[in-house]
């Protein structure tokens, strides 16, 4: 008699082998699982990329500074004795005998979405002149930068692809007066694309905000200078501020829309689930009932009910496997990249966001795949390994 391995090895081979001639239900079960899993890592793909372009905006050398208690730009704001003290503070790197900072005031306008009727919130946002400083992947790609002191606009590359009619040359009508767009710019997907720039000062004026800003970017003289300048501002009466890495800001932004989105997918994925879960059941039983005789036969020969029971269950996991790799690969080809947008519940506005099908992910979708199969195979592998040898030698 072989050893327990030796009869795994064989019984597994020789199941796995005759599985192109039960091709119509394990099909069925493979089409199954990989629908639930495409659903499965689209819907994370959104939670991949609203985390890519929140995290992937933050750097560690530009501190966030807002009115000490707030959580986000919209609850917050100080005026320019506090822009005063900031500037003065130790920590801030200068140029030109200047500190590289930007003063900015948050407001959201209306925007009206290509194809779509409804207007949705678009982030305006007031920046100072060094603004592009304190952003690491800005990029001018198209016209120029708007003149201080008057009302003219640059737009973020994800704003022209998601709204309508802020191409460069365009003209919008906000707050009782109208915005002319010079420049489209970039910022490798990051949410400064999804945002509106004017200057600080007209901003202010046009929504009556007076000499109020909601937060300071400052470029630090090195990631370890954030202590430095924290300390500082702190300990100064004069101000009431909170500091933080514009990276840890951006992280803290995107935990609520993330678990949202992950929370839904995996909601969704487990209740299709329960319906591929069933298909593979099927299939896994019409496998163990066109296999009785040889089954009998295994059993006649000497072999355990164990090496049986584990030939099921690797088909039960192959298949998981093929279903798995299938929706995550359709995934990838018919979502990763594909621009869309979605509410930042953080700043209640519209953020733009590419959907990021990432490895983990698709493994993700493959072990899931691989669960719901196993899962499936634990009653069709006990039936199998209890198949008593004279049921099988009444087929023959």
């Amino acid at each position: 008699m072989a050893n327990p391995f030796s009869q795994i090895g064989a019984v597994t081979g020789m199941n796995l082998r005759n599985i192109p001639q039960r091709w119509s239900s394990s099909l069925v079960a493979v089409l199954g699982v990989g629908g639930v899993t495409l659903v499965l890592v689209a819907l994370l793909s959104i939670a991949a990329g609203f985390k890519v372009a929140l995290e992937g905006s933050g750097s560690e050398d530009v501190a966030m500074i807002m009115r000490a208690g707030s959580t986000n730009e919209l609850s917050g704001g100080f005026g320019n004795d506090t822009v005063t003290v900031v500037s003065d503070a130790p920590g801030i790197r200068k140029e030109r005998g200047k500190p590289v900072l930007s003063p900015e005031l948050y407001v959201l306008v209306d925007g009206r979405m290509r194809g779509k009727d409804a207007s949705t919130n678009l982030p305006l946002r007031g920046v100072g002149p060094m603004a592009p400083l304190v952003r690491k992947h800005f990029k001018l790609v198209e016209g120029r930068l708007f003149k201080e002191g008057t009302n003219e606009i640059i737009v973020g590359d994800g704003v022209v692809k998601q709204y309508e009619g802020l191409e460069v040359g365009k003209k919008v009508r906000w707050a009782a007066a109208d915005w002319t767009v010079v420049g489209r710019f970039t910022d490798e997907a990051g949410i400064a694309e999804s945002e509106v720039w004017g200057d600080t000062r007209v901003v202010q004026q046009a929504w009556r905000r007076g000499n109020s800003f909601q937060s300071i970017r400052v470029k630090l003289q090195s990631p370890d200078s954030l202590k430095t300048l924290k300390d500082a501002l702190t300990k100064d009466p004069r101000v009431r501020v909170g500091v933080q890495s514009e990276q840890a800001f951006y992280a803290d932004q995107q935990k609520l829309m993330s678990t949202l989105i992950n929370t839904v997918g995996w909601g969704l994925a487990i209740m299709m689930g329960i319906a591929a879960l069933f298909a593979a059941l099927n299939t896994l039983y019409n496998a163990v009932a066109m296999r009785v005789r040889e089954i009998a036969t295994l059993r006649a020969l000497g072999f355990g009910g164990f090496p049986v029971a584990f030939s099921v269950l690797t088909e039960a996991v192959v298949l998981g496997a093929v279903g798995g790799l299938i929706g995550g690969m359709l995934a990838f080809v018919f979502f990763n990249g594909m621009h869309s947008s979605t509410m930042n519940w953080a700043s209640f506005s519209q953020m733009t966001f590419a959907f990021t099908v990432t490895p983990g992910l698709l493994i993700k979708g493959i072990v899931y795949g691989q669960t719901l199969t196993l899962i499936a195979g634990i009653l069709p592998c006990i039936r199998a390994a209890r198949l008593p040898i004279t049921a099988g030698l009444r087929e023959l």
